[in-house]
């Protein structure tokens, strides 16, 4: 069972005809408890600008299949960092956390169709220098798509 930190646009693709098939997979899994969804406050967030649908969806994996995080301070110091080093620029705070929630709560890897800021080889090889620079853990980001290859066509 992997423990998948799940980023908005994964639920988002849900209901994207481009992303749908791989995110309701992976939302499958979640609901069967073949792996765990971590679900963060900054996601919650993001989704509450979104439709209800949307919004609703992270509702349908059951409470024990789910593990809900809140961002702490030395979440959002790991964030400004990546920032800091230029791994991001400053208008892009939410991606910072998602990557710092998501190797802070040990995450086996985060899910995202984010492909300019988070699933981006060069960015990741830098999200994962600040980290081992700073003590920190490597972090894995993939698709849906990535995650589920040896399950799906």
């Amino acid at each position: 069972m992997l423990c998948i930190y799940t980023d908005t646009s994964v639920i988002g693709g849900c209901f994207d005809k481009e992303f749908q098939k791989y995110s309701n997979a992976l939302f499958d899994e979640f609901k069967a408890g073949t792996n765990k969804l971590i679900l963060s406050d900054v996601v919650k967030a993001e989704l509450e600008r979104a439709g209800p649908n949307i919004l609703k969806k992270p509702d349908e994996v059951p409470t024990r299949f789910k593990i809900e995080i809140k961002t702490t301070l030395k979440a959002a110091k790991l964030a400004q960092a990546y920032i800091e080093q230029g791994a991001l620029s400053n208008k892009c705070q939410n991606d910072a956390l998602h990557i710092a929630l998501a190797t802070l709560q040990n995450a086996d890897v985060l899910a995202s169709w984010n492909f300019k800021h988070l699933v981006n080889l060069n960015r990741i090889k830098m999200y994962n220098s600040i980290n081992l620079q700073l003590g920190y853990r490597t972090i894995d980001i993939r698709t849906p798509r990535e995650i589920l290859k040896p399950h799906l066509p």
